[in-house]
């Protein structure tokens, strides 16, 4: 099911967009102001972003580059602002379409839909080989080496796929505590010790040794991957 996340202060414009987007089968958050909006994508990452500029707490501008500081989501902006410069500043800071109020449903749900099939191919989920085990990112699975599957909790998942689709790259404890916990715990680095250790010792041959979850000190995390894997 696809997630959509709806940025709307409008109650009536995200009750219309909330029905009309369960109706065909999208599974809906909603959000009433920028904060909401960053902090619900953090929580659950959604599959494309409706959004309307004109927010109560923050310029929905700033919103698409919070969401472009991790994450190539689909943005749709939604805004009655019919200037020129108005969407060309929006599209530069990220945003993939420019819908103006009043607006047609459908219009609107087919350039949803055009958004979701351009999406880049290189972020398709693969699956990442770290030798003692493997990371399914499309089906949400970690195996062993012997095939079976690794229970994990939700929170270490989170992680865990976080790290492994930026396999072999640097992920800041901010970017992680951002994601997985939302803005509010950006400062709680103990939590990113505590799931960092169970993963470990769940998933790494020598726990003390890891040789795919490692820790860079004072910056972050960093997921390496079996030799020859692109991961």
């Amino acid at each position: 099911m696809t997630r959509a996340l709806v940025v709307e202060d409008e109650r009536g414009i995200r009750r219309a967009l909330q029905i009309n987007l369960r109706a065909r089968g999208y599974e809906v958050t909603e959000a009433a102001d920028g904060r909401s909006a960053l902090d619900a994508a953090a929580r659950r990452p959604p599959d494309v972003v409706i959004l309307d500029l004109g927010l109560p707490d923050m310029d929905g501008v700033e919103v698409i580059e919070g969401l472009r500081g991790w994450t190539q989501v689909p943005i749709i902006v939604l805004s009655a602002r019919i200037g020129e410069p108005d969407k060309v500043i929006a599209l530069d800071a990220g945003a993939d379409d420019y819908v103006t109020k009043p607006f047609g449903m459908d219009e609107l749900l087919a350039r949803l839909r055009a958004a979701l099939r351009r999406r880049d191919p290189a972020e398709d989920r693969p699956v990442v080989e770290a030798g003692s085990f493997s990371v399914d990112l499309a089906a949400k699975e970690v195996r062993g080496a012997d095939g079976r599957a690794v229970r994990l909790t939700p929170t270490e998942w989170h992680i865990l796929e976080i790290l492994a689709a930026n396999a072999g790259k640097l992920v800041s404890q901010r970017q992680l505590l951002q994601q997985v916990w939302g803005p509010s715990y950006e400062t709680e680095t103990n939590y990113l010790r505590v799931y960092l250790a169970q993963l470990r010792r769940k998933l790494e041959i020598d726990p003390s040794r890891p040789r795919h979850l490692i820790t860079e000190p004072g910056m972050g995390y960093r997921f390496v991957a079996a030799p020859g894997n692109d991961g």
